[in-house]
């Protein structure tokens, strides 16, 4: 590498691709150029220190990365760099898999199960088992075991952790089974490309010796993402020559729900003392003010290592904040001031980001009513979602049925044991007799070869007529609550308990909001049709001109990794963002990662950043009073720009208690009552009990992480610190206020 192009690196830069040698640790803030920093580093490796570039495994997390990578590797280093093993860490194992999968009984040509494929694997298991498959979700159970392979917590270990547990046990049972069938099949899932990597190496000493000798020189980019698996695979890989570069940044780990362990890159110097570490905290993204906002908000993490960015680049205007009386007028307000600002931030350079993905229904509608393009990152239109089409489909039969294709759609939605070969008769009959496939439904005992099948068809009939009977005294609101308790939709979401389920709940309240918004009367015959009408009219607005701008909707874990000029962040309000789960959970951990969350949203933006929140969000279908997020309020006030009212009713939210955000009337949020439980992230306190009703030894249950073991209790100052060894998500470590664990008699 030449002279010239270490001086297009800054010193902290240069020093991260000079310094070659034993662990090293890059903690890279937003917008600082690790990535010319890690293929700078690789073109250095292989022209200035002769390393040969098979020698060279460089890791990360996306496909589109990996490319990314190689393509910049090649500019500066030219054909030698497509021997440098350049991929992510699933298409790593695989390739080491498929050369020694044999020693873990599987043949070369494995197959890999997606995600689908898992879930039909599951329902069998279940099924095989006699295991009542309403308990047991094959999705919280694959959930359940995905977690434990992160965690290199086998079948077997899983059995022992949980034999005291009957549904643990259970769900141990259905791991067996699970891993049995896969290794029948000859197949891995994704999370075993992983954890069969780690038993390769650990009981083929020699094919790991071998790994290690032709990977002298490891990166790890994004490496804050890393979960127990993929560490373990890095550091036996690394064991050797411990040249083990890794790149990333705790401030933008949020990805625990997809099993990423913080301490990864936290603990990285306790377990490779060696390890020289090097900040990059030059930014080249954001503007002055932009930057020292992320800066105050993410201070207020207690779990991170301190760094602090800064840039060279102009001051810029203050980060703009508003506050608008409801959701409704939040959307309008901010794609009204998108279009009002378009000739200088064209409508491509802006992008609307959000906690939820149920956030986007008003946003998408608005960008219609204004003739708006815009473009659904990350997701799919709102009234595209699978549970929201069901539930429209169940409206649809409810208001006439004769839309064939919504009663085919939730005929065994959710499963009534209506199989397709029993739909294939109901159609043939239909067609048959030149009639709808819900007349079809209602003359079912008229047709042969249903067999048991029959009674369910007339149950779900039934169901329909029963529904339709209500609609005439009920709102739309009131129908749609009434199809989801008497369907069992809800329910069986609820049951699941996993991320997946919590955020299809989200949209489903979505739509009741929706409903609610009708204002009509109960029994109004006209109400259901006219509801359809508006639905149907704003779902079929995806057929945009591709080649037109938009403006970009996405939630903030979309948005990890992108950059915008203009960047808008809706929602900030106590118990949306953080959401009401991290505030009650008595986890440190949940908020701060909430609040890293908050810093990655901040740090999208380029020139122009826009904090809005609103005062009432219809919850549910209720309008309830919401406070501002206290990540706003970490931003001292002198640094916001805000209107006038907004201001003075902000200084108001200051002044108040905490609540959870969604659950106090209005005086409540107005008020100024002399106990200030928070404020400005600061000051926190807590009302400490003076005897706890649980003792050491003492079975616990907690809303959020089930039941547990109490293992340790302290005297804190403000606070007894509870240690609980939960079962399903191990141990935790709880202030008792916020726990409210209760103890199992």
């Amino acid at each position: 590498m030449t002279d010239f192009l270490l001086d297009e690196l800054n010193e902290p830069q240069r020093e991260a691709v000079t310094t070659t040698e034993g662990p090293l640790l890059l903690l890279a803030g937003a917008g600082s150029g690790k990535t010319r920093a890690l293929t700078y580093r690789i073109a250095y490796l292989i022209h200035e220190k002769g390393v040969k570039p098979w020698h060279i495994l460089a890791l990360t997390f996306t496909n589109k990365a990996a490319e990314e990578m190689k393509q910049r590797v090649n500019d500066l280093v030219g054909i030698d760099a497509n021997a440098v093993w350049v991929s992510t860490f699933h298409s790593a194992c695989v390739r080491i898999l498929r050369r020694h999968a044999e020693l873990l009984g599987y043949t070369t040509s494995f197959s890999i199960y997606d995600s689908d494929d898992q879930k039909t694997l599951m329902k069998q298991v279940i099924k095989k088992l006699d295991v009542d498959p309403k308990i047991y979700k094959e999705r919280s159970v694959l959930a359940m075991i995905s977690s434990s392979k992160n965690e290199l917590i086998s079948d077997l270990e899983f059995n022992q952790i949980h034999q005291g547990d009957f549904r643990l046990r259970k769900t141990g049972e259905l791991y067996s089974e699970y891993q049995r069938q896969l290794k029948m099949n000859n197949a891995m899932d994704f999370d075993d490309l992983l954890l069969n990597t780690v038993r390769l190496f650990q009981i083929a000493p020699d094919v790991l010796e071998d790994y290690q000798e032709r990977f002298q020189y490891i990166l790890v980019d994004e490496y804050q993402d890393t979960n127990t698996a993929q560490f373990k695979i890095v550091s036996m890989i690394a064991g050797k020559y411990k040249n083990l570069c890794v790149v990333g940044d705790d401030d933008q780990s949020i990805y625990k729900f997809r099993g990423a362990n913080i301490r990864n890159i936290l603990d990285f110097e306790r377990v490779f003392p060696q390890a020289r570490t090097i900040k990059l905290e030059q930014n080249y993204r954001s503007t002055k003010n932009i930057l020292e906002a992320a800066n105050q908000v993410i201070a207020h993490n207690m779990g991170r290592k301190k760094k602090t960015l800064w840039t060279d680049n102009d001051e810029g205007v203050k980060v703009a904040f508003r506050q608008y009386d409801s959701a409704f007028d939040e959307a309008d307000g901010i794609i009204r001031d998108i279009i009002q600002n378009r000739e200088q931030y064209s409508y491509g350079k802006c992008a609307v980001l959000y906690r939820t993905n149920a956030q986007s229904r008003l946003l998408e509608e608005k960008c219609v009513a204004y003739n708006v393009p815009y473009q659904l990152v990350g997701g799919v239109n709102f009234y595209q979602r699978k549970e929201i089409k069901d539930l429209i489909c169940y409206l649809k039969t409810i208001d006439n049925g004769r839309d064939d294709l919504a009663v085919q759609r939730i005929i065994n939605v959710p499963r009534r044991g209506i199989g397709a070969a029993s739909i294939s008769k109901l159609m043939d009959y239909a067609d048959s007799r030149d009639i709808h496939f819900f007349d079809a439904i209602c003359e079912y005992e008229h047709i042969s070869g249903l067999g048991r099948a029959g009674a369910r068809i007339g149950e779900f009939l039934t169901q329909i007529q029963a529904l339709r009977a209500k609609a005439e005294f009920l709102t739309v609101k009131e129908l749609l609550e009434q199809v989801l308790e008497d369907t069992g939709y809800r329910a069986e979401l609820e049951s699941e308990e996993t991320v997946e389920a919590e955020s299809r709940l989200e949209n489903i309240k979505e739509l009741i909001n929706k409903a609610a918004g009708m204002k009509d009367e109960a029994g109004d015959p006209t109400a259901l049709g006219r509801f359809l009408e508006e639905v149907a009219l704003v779902a079929e607005v995806d057929n945009m001109n591709p080649d037109e701008e938009r403006v970009i909707l996405m939630t903030l874990h979309s948005a990890k990794g992108l950059e915008f000029p203009k960047v808008y962040l809706s929602g900030m309000e106590e118990g949306l963002f953080p959401g009401m789960m991290s505030i009650n959970s008595g986890d440190p951990e949940d908020l701060e990662e909430e609040r890293r969350l908050c810093y990655v949203g901040i740090t999208r933006a380029r020139e122009i950043l826009v904090m809005s929140a609103a005062r009432t969000r219809m919850v549910n279908g209720e309008n309830h009073y919401s406070r501002v997020s206290r990540f706003v309020e970490e931003i001292p006030a002198g640094m916001l720009q805000q209107r006038n009212h907004d201001a003075e009713h902000r200084d108001a939210l200051r002044m108040s208690s905490r609540g959870t955000g969604y659950s106090r009337p209005k005086a409540a949020v107005l008020s100024t009552p002399g106990n200030i439980s928070y404020r400005l992230g600061k000051e926190f306190t807590v009302e400490k009990a003076d005897q706890l009703d649980y003792s050491v030894g003492d079975r616990v249950r907690h809303v959020k992480f089930g039941e547990g073991t109490v293992t340790n209790i302290e005297e804190g100052k403000r606070d007894h610190e509870v240690t609980v060894q939960f079962d399903r998500v191990g141990e935790k470590h709880l202030f008792a206020s916020f726990a409210k664990l209760a103890k199992i008699q």
